[in-house]
């Protein structure tokens, strides 16, 4: 079997994205300082990023129905041809002294909407391209693309933003540029044969939710996902809030997302490691296990800046649990429903990670910082239960993934 690094569609794809991801980062700083230096308002900064993640978790399901009913290469060219027109007009505008708010949201929701379409037919197309027992290796090298980009971009915005106010947006119009030609010189098809007649949307969608929750995998996969990504959130804030409470200056806090950061980027390095020696259940169930304990450390350690070491560990664990759970997802799931079993799971776990500061604040306002950390690591106890009970993780062990994947009684292939 060929190595990964040498599947020339897979390097194609995940190189190109790593600039298009790096760009990303560069523009979502550069958005927030740009409307500091047109409006002077911390609240319209805000309003940017606030738009942003609602037009991703609101586009995920429609665009997860997009992904398996049209081309998926077509789908991803369309997309950045539209975030890069998108960006060409605000850099344009920047450099000649036009921009105002209005284009500023305008291009943020173009931006986070075609950015979430592209995500779902990326990830869908994933086992088009890469053979099937090596996807977990492949969404792992993915998740080191986003932590690496994540750590470098906001960073390097600044730096540019510092060159130039259009210099960011240029450098991210670039990178989707070299996306558009490198996602048409994939040489494979980025799905398999389609039906003649597409389905209405409500129709498509119902299928998707009723295979996800039909297939045990895939809905212990949801109760797996979902409390992690709650928890992360949650005790990420509550420590945040609590260094400043307790006076930290505010670089010291800063560095409790890069404590974080660094953690994913690593683990994502060593996930491969880590699934070669584990089977599937075993690393699932403990990393879980492994994650609450390290999250309820936190408590310990919540009035310094030690408090997220142990939140960092936990992101380590993270990406390996990650590759091995969507590497089997993409191992069950027929490519023709690829698109909206990923956005059904991604919305499941983005609602609940976006709820966790929310539930973050309300928990503060009532208790100590030390007590919504535990609250917080009672969800991961869940992930951990329903990885060591369930029978969905239990029969992993009973399907070799090279071979044939057999699909739960009552759904067809």
């Amino acid at each position: 079997m060929t190595a990964l690094w040498r599947n020339r569609e897979f390097t194609l794809l995940w190189t190109s994205q790593s600039l298009s991801d790096l760009g990303t980062g560069v523009a979502s700083l550069a958005f927030s300082l740009l409307v500091l230096v047109e409006t002077g308002s911390a609240v319209r900064a805000g309003l940017v990023g606030t738009l942003s993640m609602v037009a991703r978790l609101v586009i995920r399901l429609p665009g997860g129905v997009l992904v398996d009913r049209c081309d998926r290469r077509r789908v991803m060219v369309v997309c950045d041809s539209l975030r890069l027109a998108a960006f060409a007009v605000l850099t344009l505008a920047v450099f000649s002294g036009q921009v105002g708010l209005p284009l500023i949201l305008v291009v943020t929701l173009i931006d986070s909407s075609a950015g979430a379409v592209f995500g779902a037919a990326e990830d869908a197309a994933l086992r088009s391209i890469v053979p099937i027992e090596q996807v977990p290796a492949a969404v792992a090298r993915n998740e080191a693309r986003s932590y690496g980009t994540s750590l470098a971009g906001p960073p390097l915005g600044g730096f540019l933003f510092g060159l130039g106010h259009a210099v960011p947006f240029l450098s991210n119009a670039i990178s989707y540029l070299v996306s558009v030609v490198a996602v048409l010189r994939i040489r494979k098809p980025l799905q398999g044969e389609r039906e003649e007649q597409s389905q209405p949307y409500g129709a498509a969608l119902a299928e998707g939710i009723g295979f996800v929750f039909a297939h045990p995998f895939l809905r212990a996969l949801l109760l797996i996902a979902a409390p992690l990504n709650f928890a992360i959130g949650g005790v990420l804030f509550t420590v945040v809030v609590a260094l400043q409470q307790n006076g930290t200056p505010p670089a010291v806090i800063g560095l409790t997302e890069t404590i974080v950061a660094v953690g994913g980027l690593l683990g994502a390095v060593a996930a491969p490691a880590l699934q070669s020696r584990l089977s599937v259940p075993s690393l699932v169930r403990g990393i879980c296990w492994a994650a609450a304990v390290l999250v309820a450390g936190s408590a310990l350690l919540i009035s310094n800046i030690g408090a997220a070491v142990p939140l960092g560990l936990a992101v380590f664990l993270g990406p390996a649990c990650t590759a091995a759970l969507f590497g089997y997802q993409a191992a069950v799931t027929p490519d023709r429903l690829q698109g909206r079993v990923i956005s059904i799971v991604m919305v499941a776990a983005t609602s609940m990670a976006a709820l966790a500061p929310v539930v973050g604040g309300v928990l503060l306002s009532s208790s100590s910082p030390s007590t919504a950390v535990l609250v917080f690591a009672a969800s991961v106890v869940v992930s951990a239960l329903t990885a060591t009970f369930s029978t969905g993780i239990r029969g992993v062990e009973e399907i070799d993934l090279p071979g044939p994947v057999i699909p739960p009684a009552g759904v067809a292939e």
